[in-house]
């Protein structure tokens, strides 16, 4: 078990990749805190399913597109482990033509896509660098962080600004001895993406 030891936080992990990513770091030694905003059920079963694999988790309730919600998530992340891993999953789609986008779908978009992993990820680096320990840092990003698709303008700038967050973070954080990478999945059938 490649992860023997290590602990994981896999934000918006309560269904779709999420959960696979908190299987998948399970099956490979990590303890895991599953973090879920409104599906407590899904979250409940993934961490079922963590500890049907041996491992260790814990599950916390938050909204990433909230500051004070964030700092709490990261708080309770630590108290259960000296964490790891910080994987930034929690996402959204709003659809609707660009001409007929609100203020309010844009910044729940941006709010979650892009503020919750600016901040989530600040958090967990503040914490790795007090204690002078190493990390890692995994963004889920979309294929659209490059390929237009109409009808989800929103999405696509959010995913955009998340490419460049990681290249610059990558950057940035790489003394501290905390990597950050994304992955930039296609279409996958998830919750998400059922009706696409």
């Amino acid at each position: 078990m490649k992860l023997a030891g290590k602990s994981a936080l896999v934000t918006g992990s309560s269904s779709g990749i999420g959960a696979a990513i908190a299987m998948r770091l399970a099956e490979e030694g990590a303890d895991i805190v599953v973090h879920y905003r409104g599906d407590r059920d899904g979250a409940k079963e993934t961490l079922k399913r963590v500890e049907a694999a041996g491992r260790r988790g814990c599950i916390v309730r938050a909204d990433v597109a909230r500051l004070p919600d964030i700092r709490r998530l990261v708080a309770k992340a630590f108290d259960f482990a000296p964490l790891d891993i910080l994987v930034n999953n929690a996402g959204l789609e709003v659809p609707g033509p660009f001409i007929d986008v609100t203020e309010q779908d844009y910044d729940k978009v941006l709010d979650v896509n892009l503020k919750g992993v600016f901040f989530t990820t600040q958090g967990f680096a503040k914490k790795l660098i007090a204690a002078r320990r190493p990390g890692r840092v995994i963004n889920i990003s979309s294929v659209h962080e490059d390929l237009p698709f109409p009808g989800f303008a929103s999405y696509c700038a959010s995913k955009g600004g998340l490419k460049m967050l990681s290249r610059d973070l990558a950057i940035e954080l790489a003394p501290s001895r905390i990597t950050v990478n994304s992955i930039a999945p296609g279409a996958i059938e998830t919750p998400i993406n059922a009706k696409l």
